[in-house]
């Protein structure tokens, strides 16, 4: 059944960062990475500079609404000659924070003249920041991190590029973090449904009574160009290969202002999302790849929609 209400309520000062927030000059703030870290919210959020590269910035919160920016970039392309300043050349993108046995595991977009593949680091203090690999070839994105192992392995889900397939969100499995593998598809986009396009992780998943929830993106092509809006799906608690659910409603589409009109127009995009004590989860999302935004939704209605008003995984 429909739901009169939406699922995200969206915070009334939003948007909560843009551009002029920034002390340093960048033409945009989106696709942002968020953890509370010691009671703060930190914010890790992707800029365009004014040459159109990408670079990754710190904010901070008290209260998850209110940022204030570090006055310099947090993450940057590597410039040290290795492997990592070959494959970072073109930027640094859409960061997730991965919670991860007491560190904090950074997946990012690294752009070259070879293509986008994805690049790990770790941090413990969102200080330092330790570069560990680069764990996929091109063409691929978006990966998040369970925060668990299963039977002794790590697991993610990513979304490779298909062009005999819509993009799909995968998962693949690892004994170390660097070497990645048994992987497959788990979830596929449905013929004309609001993700009809492509689908992708969006926020790492994270742990409900019902399953891991992963709140995910989902696009839908029309005559005026691309929709980006978000959705949900429910995991298995021991094994996040089976999907026990898809919400068939999004739960987040572009309204506002400033997400649908703006650098990339008619989007609503995230890489993080927090789940509360009280039962909700603070969700964050860029909007028209141009300014960071904020909601909530209570966590026991997404499960909901995904064991209730459901649509097929694949």
């Amino acid at each position: 059944m429909n739901r009169k209400k939406p699922f995200v309520k969206r915070y009334d000062g939003n948007p909560i960062l843009t551009r002029d927030d920034v002390p340093y000059p960048v033409a945009t703030v989106h696709n942002a990475g968020v953890i509370k870290h010691n009671g703060r919210y930190i914010m890790l959020f992707r800029s365009h500079l004014h040459n159109g590269r990408s670079v990754i910035g710190r904010a901070e919160s008290a209260d998850g609404f209110s940022f204030s920016v570090h006055p310099e970039p947090f993450l940057v392309p590597s410039h040290d000659g290795g492997i990592f300043a070959e494959y970072e050349e073109f930027g640094v993108e859409d960061l997730r924070i991965n919670p991860v046995g007491g560190d904090y595991l950074l997946t990012y977009s690294a752009y070259s003249r070879h293509g986008v593949r994805i690049a790990l680091a770790r941090t413990r203090d969102f200080e330092k920041v330790e570069r560990i690999a680069l764990i996929t070839q091109a063409d691929l994105r978006n990966v998040v991190i369970f925060p668990v192992k299963f039977d002794g392995r790590y697991a993610r889900l990513d979304r490779p590029h298909s062009e005999m397939s819509p993009w799909s969100i995968w998962i693949s499995y690892s004994p170390d973090l660097v070497h990645w593998g048994d992987s497959r598809v788990i979830m596929k986009p449905v013929p004309y449904h609001w993700d009809e396009m492509k689908i992708g992780p969006g926020a790492p998943p994270f742990k409900t009574d019902k399953g891991w929830l992963n709140i995910y993106h989902g696009v839908f092509k029309t005559m005026a160009g691309a929709v980006y809006r978000l959705g949900a799906a429910l995991h298995s608690l021991n094994d996040p290969a089976e999907i026990i659910g898809v919400s068939d409603q999004w739960i987040l589409h572009p309204e506002d202002p400033w997400e649908v009109s703006g650098y990339v127009p008619n989007v609503v995009f995230t890489c993080g999302a927090v789940p509360e004590d009280d039962g909700t989860v603070r969700i964050y999302w860029g909007g028209a790849d141009t300014v960071m935004c904020a909601g909530t939704a209570v966590i026991d209605d997404l499960v909901q929609s995904c064991l209730t008003n459901t649509r097929s995984a694949l």
